[in-house]
């Protein structure tokens, strides 16, 4: 019930897919952070802005495709159906308006998967350090649990994570964090090349 409100609530753009993500991660969640259904709607949120920008990419595409046609037929002929044409053919205006609706929409994408990734590095690391300063068993079922989520994010969604790889190398992958956690992106980058 709970991914169909949230679903509703990303559709009707009353949330947008960074809050959801910030909310799966948040404190309050704590406690359902390993149920199957706050998996269910991470991903569906990640497929939702996902499929937003393809939309996007494939609007664009076909804008620039007609623009193109109606260039090239303006040059052949003079025609009133031609001149019918392009009045619907997209301008120069339309088609930069799409390409900045291309870049918010890959700018939220890329927001998206760096808030996912962060949140995930935070409450990994924060597990780490209180297994060592409690000197007790860092490798639990939650720790399994919550790499194996990391893991399958990279995997699932890896060709969406792979434009995204310097920022996040950069950004957030780097030397300075725990190795446990960065064998993961390891992992990820072994199998993204």
């Amino acid at each position: 019930m709970m991914g169909v409100l949230v679903d509703k609530m990303i559709r009707m753009q009353v949330v947008d897919c960074a809050s959801v993500a910030k909310w799966i991660f948040s404190p309050n969640m704590a406690d359902d952070f390993t149920r199957l259904y706050v998996w269910e709607i991470m991903h569906s949120t990640i497929r939702k802005m996902n499929k937003h920008v393809i939309k996007i990419e494939a609007e664009l595409g076909e804008m620039r495709s007609k623009a193109q046609v109606s260039e090239k037929k303006s040059e052949d002929e003079e025609d009133d159906l031609m001149n019918t044409y392009n009045i619907f053919a997209p301008n120069q205006d339309d088609l930069q308006r799409m390409q900045d609706q291309l870049e918010t929409a890959n700018g939220e994408q890329k927001k998206l998967f760096l808030i996912i990734f962060q949140r995930f590095i935070m409450i990994l690391s924060d597990h780490l350090v209180r297994c060592d300063a409690g000197h007790t068993n860092f490798n639990t079922p939650w720790y399994r649990n919550a790499i194996q989520r990391l893991q399958e994010i990279f995997l699932l969604h890896k060709d969406t994570v792979k434009k995204y790889m310097s920022t996040m190398e950069n950004l957030l992958f780097t030397m300075d964090l725990d190795t446990r956690i960065l064998s993961v992106f390891k992992q990820f980058l072994s199998v993204a090349n």
